[in-house]
């Protein structure tokens, strides 16, 4: 089975940290977020991928090589304009025509059985299927609301089955936990017949909506898994931490840290120096950055300031910030 990993985002929500690389290549504990993706599908012998790619194209590239270090085969495929996730089927649609395939999101980190989700869905005989996750924090994620007349499901190892009345989902009223989707579908090649050619499309607008339409059957497989989305710099350094089993700090390649440098709940990335007597708490230090002696910062995304100063323009999503000596600061609350 093929997979295609989604890595063309802009990533605006975690920029600056995207100013110099596409969010799929962030490095998250020294290894690029979309090469967690690409290990994930290899332990379960998904080891074909396509990867597409449009902003900042190369840092994908340079972060995942030919695929050989993380267990598979990659092929990329470049976007020059942003297409969408139906568009970048489309733009990839010879690697798919001719057997089911696996969609995934390049900004994941998930131990959901993929396994389990094929079994789920050769069972339903559905078009397409769903990994929907129950969203007890009601975060801002997309949510799929379930109905029993057509839309059927499988939980934690049970056989596919239709929804039954009281697992009817209320998202209205807030009475049950809302699903969100997970951003892992299993998809037939059929998907085709729904998607335009050479143009900008969603998904879900394009394909779910009019399948659904048509009566075609769409699966939804549920899971208490863990999973991680990496959208935002307060995530990123939430998710990081987690990560981290005990430990409080991460640092990269070329560390240095004077004498009576103070690092709490921190990630470091590479070639980054620490003066001395500088306190760090919560903060986020990219590459190349120096933070001087004495300098305090806490709940903050630290990049050079060179690197703004030579972008064209703050994305309007970004998380504002400052600049101080030769640095750009981001405050994150």
């Amino acid at each position: 089975m093929r997979a295609i990993v989604l890595s063309a985002g802009y990533g605006t929500r975690l920029w600056p940290l995207t100013e110099d690389r596409t969010k799929p290549a962030i490095p998250i504990l020294g290894k690029p977020l979309v090469g967690y993706v690409a290990e994930y599908l290899a332990s379960y012998g998904i080891d074909e991928i396509v990867v597409n790619l449009h902003h900042r194209p190369e840092s994908v590239r340079r972060a995942l090589g030919d695929g050989s270090a993380f267990g598979v085969k990659l092929h990329y495929v470049e976007e020059p304009v942003i297409l969408g996730t139906s568009g970048a089927l489309d733009n990839t649609r010879e690697f798919f025509e001719h057997e089911t395939f696996v969609v995934v999101n390049g900004k994941i980190i998930t131990d959901i059985d993929i396994s389990e989700v094929v079994e789920t869905h050769k069972r339903s005989g559905a078009i397409a299927t769903m990994v929907l996750k129950p969203n007890t924090k009601r975060e801002k994620f997309t949510i799929v609301n379930t109905s029993k007349d057509r839309r059927w499901v499988t939980g934690l190892g049970e056989s596919a089955r239709p929804l039954t009345e009281e697992e009817i989902r209320d998202t209205t009223h807030e009475l049950f936990t809302p699903l969100m989707f997970t951003g892992i579908h299993i998809v037939e090649p059929r998907v085709f017949d729904y998607v335009p050619h050479g143009v900008y499309s969603d998904i879900f607008p394009v394909f779910y909506g009019p399948a659904w339409a048509n009566g075609e059957k769409i699966a939804a497989h549920i899971t208490d898994a863990n999973w991680f989305e990496l959208s935002t710099i307060p995530r990123y350094l939430d998710i990081s931490l987690a990560m981290m089993e005990g430990a409080n700090v991460y640092w990269g390649d070329n560390f240095k840290a004077a004498a009576g440098a103070h690092i709490r709940d921190s990630v470091i990335w590479d070639d980054v120096t620490i003066g001395e007597n500088a306190n760090l708490y919560r903060t986020i230090i990219a590459d190349g950055v120096t933070i001087e002696p004495g300098e305090h910062f806490e709940n903050a995304a630290i990049v050079r300031a060179e690197m703004v100063r030579s972008s064209d323009e703050i994305p309007e999503k970004a998380l504002k910030g400052y600049i101080q000596g030769e640095n750009y600061i981001v405050p994150l609350n």
